[in-house]
């Protein structure tokens, strides 16, 4: 017998068309055009056949910083990153976007989804570094949408009523190391539990998929009140 199959639990159904990726960023500064962009993860997702939401395939990079770039003190020290550590095993922004670019296609293919779309606390920073890098270095066919985000530090004010990433995953019951903070590798695979937590949260709640009224039953519900209102003026 052939499984049935529900077009809601897909990621296209869910999203819109769009294939949803989660990103995190470490940076030299706040300004996207001329502080450098020094580590970025990406965690893809995937949806099972049941519509619950899952984390997939993660991509992690420590990026040099590109020509000319400012390195702000204050940013270096909050972020503990050491810009010039051989160590690092850094690759220039090219290689990086050109890596996580390829393989965010592919998922694009492989859900039949239309777009990627950017899934990041805060998400207006990292979405605005990724788009100036990815500028910079001339990459072509950028699969992400220009400027539409999915922001888990709104959706976790809405839900949980905390804006914090480490707050609003310690609210989920989501374990989250504070000494392991400010990683892009870390705070992508935490913000990435955290928003399937919340869209599976609203499927239990019984928000997704949205069930509407019939036409027929809206109809009714129309005579009815039209009736009810016939009998109070007579």
């Amino acid at each position: 017998m052939t499984e049935k199959y529900d077009v809601n639990n897909t990621l296209r159904a869910r999203f819109r068309g769009f294939y949803p990726v989660v990103i995190d960023v470490e940076t030299a500064g706040f300004n996207a055009g001329i502080d450098a962009l020094l580590e970025i993860a990406i965690v893809t997702l995937k949806m099972d056949s049941d519509g619950w939401l899952q984390t997939d395939n993660t991509l992690h990079f420590h990026v040099d910083p590109f020509p000319g770039s400012l390195l702000q003190a204050e940013s270096l020290a909050f972020n503990g990153i050491d810009p010039h550590n051989p160590l690092r095993g850094a690759v220039s922004e090219y290689e990086a976007l050109n890596k996580i670019f390829k393989q965010v296609r592919t998922g694009i293919k492989d859900q039949d989804c239309n777009r990627a779309i950017v899934v990041a606390h805060n998400a207006a920073f990292d979405h605005s570094f990724l788009m100036a890098a990815a500028g910079r270095v001339g990459l072509k066919r950028n699969p992400f949408h220009p400027f539409a985000t999915f922001d888990t530090a709104a959706l976790s004010g809405l839900v949980l009523g905390q804006t914090v990433l480490a707050k609003a995953c310690n609210t989920a019951g989501i374990p989250f190391d504070s000494n392991e903070a400010h990683s892009a590798l870390y705070d992508t695979e935490r913000t990435a539990v955290l928003f399937c937590e919340l869209v599976n949260r609203w499927k239990r709640l019984a928000g997704w998929p949205i069930t509407l009224p019939k036409p027929d039953d809206t109809e009714d519900e129309d005579v009815t009140a039209h009736r009810s209102h016939s009998d109070i003026d007579t």
